[in-house]
């Protein structure tokens, strides 16, 4: 079991930039695939990125792809998303997502753990 707490969220004009920090509990953080979700009101949570245990294969929603980069640190137990050029259609809760198993990373009901959400802001 794993458990995942994200920070770095906040308010940034557009264009700005943002990294998303999401810190894993437990000693067997490696073996997790992680993603990052987005919800804004009113709206369904949304994949925006996933990457592979060992960081080497990583996979982007179109809307975020050139602009925001996931990468994992598995000395540290924790996986960013640096987030550029941001816009005010990025603004919503992002959501840090752990599992264990393959399967298709893009959709939320694959993820068994999910943190409490960091709220990104983007002004126009």
């Amino acid at each position: 079991q794993v458990q995942v707490v994200e920070s770095g969220g906040g308010l940034v004009q557009a264009g700005g930039s943002l990294r998303l920090s999401c810190a894993a509990s437990g000693r067997t953080f490696s073996s997790y695939v992680m993603g990052w979700f987005r919800q804004a009101p009113g709206k369904e949570r949304e994949f925006v990125a996933h990457i592979s245990r060992s960081g080497y294969i990583t996979y982007y929603a179109d809307s975020v792809k050139g602009r925001f980069t996931i990468s994992r640190d598995n000395a540290k137990n924790t996986v960013y998303l640096q987030m550029n050029s941001l816009k005010p259609e990025d603004t919503a809760v992002y959501y840090c997502a752990a599992v264990p198993r393959f399967g298709d990373a893009t959709t939320p009901n694959l993820y068994d753990y999910w943190g409490q959400g960091t709220q990104v802001t983007v002004s126009s």
